[in-house]
């Protein structure tokens, strides 16, 4: 009988439905809080700090900070193949560190290609923070920012830590 753990880890499938249980809840939370935007926003931003936060209702066709407007079918098929890589990924944590961050790039990608797919708005994505320093953005664009940054961080103390240096 196989144990759970495969060669590459001792994690085992349990890894895998940890990472789907944390893409999903940001799925979740993000075309909740989309729907609540086309619903509430629809006759006009609100200002919710004047000058500082804003909630915007606009549409992007690009990638994130509105890169490359006008190819969302570029966008798709890019952040379907960072979703497989993940999947990828994971199967050779050795460890868990990775697994929360590598759930918010999950689940923000998969929110997004949400909107792209199944929104009736050709191929475009659900915008509606604006911070006005910053391009209007939503949570998934937040989690996938928030989970990059979080593998940059860990990657660093990871690879310190494997050299006998001090973890910053």
């Amino acid at each position: 009988m196989r144990s759970e753990g495969g060669p590459a880890t001792g994690m085992g499938r349990g890894i895998y439905l940890k990472l789907i249980a944390i893409g999903g809840v940001i799925v979740a939370l993000d075309q909740i809080t989309k729907q609540i935007a086309l619903d509430a926003l629809t006759r006009g931003p609100i200002d919710l700090i004047p000058g500082v936060l804003t909630l915007r209702l606009t549409f992007n066709s690009g990638g994130a900070f509105g890169v490359l407007q006008g190819f969302p079918t570029f966008f798709l098929v890019v952040t379907l193949i960072v979703l497989a890589s993940i999947f990828l990924w994971v199967g050779r944590l050795e460890d868990e560190s990775m697994l929360i961050p590598l759930g918010l790039v999950l689940g923000g990608g998969a929110g997004n290609v949400v909107d792209r797919v199944w929104r009736d708005f050709d191929g475009k994505v659900v915008d509606f923070v604006d911070l006005h320093v910053w391009p209007v953005f939503n949570l998934a664009d937040s989690a996938i920012t928030l989970g990059v940054l979080s593998i940059l961080v860990l990657s660093i103390r990871l690879q310190r830590g494997a050299q006998g240096e001090p973890a910053a």
